[in-house]
């Protein structure tokens, strides 16, 4: 049966991204048609604001991923004069910075300022830091509340959040990720490391922020997948030839294997088919790679 033209739409989902690329999930419901970077007015937990379209999304995305109580929803399209007025606010947060550190000197305090951010309408000012210990910053809210006229809100964050809203280029040459696409942190272990046979030396896996890098688990679905089908390096295997040999690397790209032989002192370059092959219980090998298989199965 076909709909009354009358029916009720569904409303729009959108997530807009803010200063420092924090972003939020909003619903708009007067169906304006927002394209990327299109700058809008928002509604905030307390007042409004201004950001820029970054995507459309689903229903189903924004439900799972907005944590607010009830949804905020996007108003309408910022007028040139806001954007203008917006950009104002920017360089007021700059001298903001300044002040502020002249009071966390003066007050003595272990904190260091990363960024200032204001509200589009000037109803709250957050302060971004980082600090090693809990920081009691009360006398500091209230020096700059008596300052700046509005509510203030002092938000400490780790090393990662102030990589991202800093920026600066990693190892690979290109801007870090964090801040050129990289919305949500994801953990990283030095495990990821080790399953893609990388070094874990701290200076060579470690961002900016002097944590472990994010690209490194970019390819972990790769690597896990094809992981159970290639032996460990270090282990110890039986060929049918009575031999035990030294699994030195693998190349999960080529279908590489590199075994030593301590008795011939010897080094083989092996295909994982030939390597199958070779072994003198093929089953054992099979038994191991099922195993793996439904243990991860388990753990999903």
């Amino acid at each position: 049966m076909p709909k009354s033209p009358h029916s009720k739409l569904e409303s729009d989902y959108y997530i807009v991204e803010f200063k420092s690329r924090r972003i939020d999930f909003f619903i708009e419901r007067n169906h304006l048609g927002l394209q990327p970077d299109e700058w809008v007015i928002v509604q905030a937990e307390r007042g409004k604001d201004m950001g820029k379209i970054l995507v459309r999304i689903s229903r189903e995305n924004f439900e799972l991923n907005s944590d607010h109580k009830y949804p905020l929803e996007i108003l309408r399209r910022s007028t040139d004069e806001e954007i203008e007025q917006m950009k104002q606010l920017r360089e007021e947060e700059d001298e903001i910075i300044q002040t502020c550190q002249e009071y966390v000197n003066f007050r003595g305090l272990g904190m260091k300022l990363v960024d200032a951010e204001y509200q589009f309408d000037k109803n709250k000012l957050t302060i971004y830091f980082t600090a090693d210990d809990r920081v009691d910053f009360r006398e500091l809210v209230k020096d700059l509340a008596a300052t700046y006229r509005t509510r203030i809100e002092l938000r400490q964050i780790g090393v990662r959040d102030e990589a991202k809203m800093i920026g600066g280029i990693g190892p690979c040459g290109k801007p870090i990720c964090c801040t050129s696409f990289l919305h949500k942190f994801e953990p990283i272990s030095t495990q990821m490391a080790r399953i893609q046979n990388l070094s874990v030396n701290p200076s060579k896996i470690s961002g900016l922020c002097e944590r472990l890098m994010c690209c490194l688990a970019y390819e972990m679905n790769f690597y896990e997948n094809v992981d159970d089908l290639f032996p460990t390096p270090g282990e110890k295997v039986h060929f049918n030839d009575g031999r035990e040999l030294k699994v030195e690397s693998v190349d999960y790209f080529k279908e590489k294997i590199v075994l030593h032989d301590p008795q011939q002192d010897e080094i083989l370059h092996l295909s994982l088919v030939d390597f199958r092959k070779k072994l003198a219980n093929r089953k054992d090998f099979l038994k191991k790679w099922l195993s793996h298989k439904s243990s991860k199965k388990e753990n999903d």
